[in-house]
């Protein structure tokens, strides 16, 4: 394999000190995170957080390696290595899930952004029935709700471009609640499937065109690589955003509502605990999101003039100043 191509970090947690010794008994059972990006994000961290809360030191009773890269092909390389390896478990972030999907039987928990079912990954939420469970970061009735919390924060918005990836599975449904909460509180809506950057630009020209005054983006894939560029196309225009996951925000957008990373991803290492203890993937459920989060950014609010009304201000769980 190309080494230029490879992106392996093995991060040590805790107590560090005890990595060697661990790594030369062979005891250890290693778990992979198989993510879509070279460096550890805040769902890794999390992860982490979660496993030392369930007792798992680095080196001691676990061996925790990232293993990361943007490229698609490249990345199916670094799992089929991983395969060959023979690691206990990997623990994959969003697009990698289905890179994992392809390669082997490793027992694999996902954290996943579109609909599992739908993708082919378990056979169903409630018994998985394969080598694959996790957590699904989809909650439709959560959908309406951010066309709600954008009419609340301003109320003279009527028409809202909406952005998302046709390929992400869930994408259908996610549309359908959007435009049933689009109706009942008097939104018009235009759609704009995007599956890469030049899509997008043709969004953003049909977004000035169409004459709309607010910008939502369905959480997927391309949506969430070109995050900064839409919340930077909306500053410029003056037009309130909204989004599913805070990341989304933290890269400039105006709010989002939706599930609470850090809570999801803590909640993948009990997944990790019992399936190292002997439990079968397709004997653990998988979950949806139960603790979600507003979040809501007033220096973008500021800079494209809008006041957040004192009454959905006081709701969000988080601001960024």
């Amino acid at each position: 394999m190309n080494k230029k191509f490879l992106v392996l970090l093995v991060v040590a947690f805790l107590n560090p000190t005890h990595e060697v010794e661990a790594q030369s008994s062979g005891k250890v059972p290693r778990v992979a995170y198989l993510a879509p990006q070279s460096k550890p994000s805040a769902r890794f961290e999390a992860l982490r957080e979660g496993l030392r809360d369930l007792g798992y030191v680095q080196g001691q009773n676990i061996r925790l390696d990232y293993v990361g890269h943007e490229d698609r092909a490249q990345l199916a390389v670094l799992a089929n290595e991983l395969i060959k390896e023979k690691v206990a478990l990997i623990v994959t972030q969003g697009a990698a899930t289905r890179t994992a999907q392809l390669v082997g039987t490793v027992p694999v928990v996902f954290g996943y952004s579109g609909d599992p079912v739908e993708a082919g990954l378990v056979k169903s939420l409630a018994r998985p029935g394969g080598n694959m469970t996790g957590i699904t970061m989809l909650a439709f009735e959560l959908v309406g709700k951010r066309l709600e919390f954008l009419k609340d924060a301003m109320p003279k918005v009527s028409r809202v471009s909406v952005l998302s990836s046709p390929a992400h599975f869930g994408e259908q449904r996610e549309l359908a609640e959007t435009q049933k909460t689009a109706r009942s509180v008097g939104l018009t809506l235009a759609y704009h499937q995007v599956s890469n950057t030049a899509d997008v630009n043709a969004a953003f020209d049909a977004t000035l065109k169409e004459q709309a005054n607010a910008l939502l983006a369905f959480p997927d894939p391309v949506t969430t690589a070109h995050r900064g560029q839409i919340a930077e196309f909306a500053v410029k225009h003056r037009l309130p955003s909204v989004f599913g996951w805070g990341d989304y925000v933290e890269a400039g957008g105006l709010m989002s509502y939706g599930p609470d990373h850090n809570a999801l991803w803590r909640r993948l290492a009990v997944y990790v605990d019992k399936i190292l203890k002997g439990t079968k993937p397709a004997d653990l459920p998988v979950e949806q999101p139960t603790k979600f989060e507003l979040v809501i950014n007033l220096k973008t609010a500021k800079q494209i003039g809008l006041t957040i009304p004192p009454n959905v201000l006081a709701r969000a769980d988080r601001v960024i100043r």
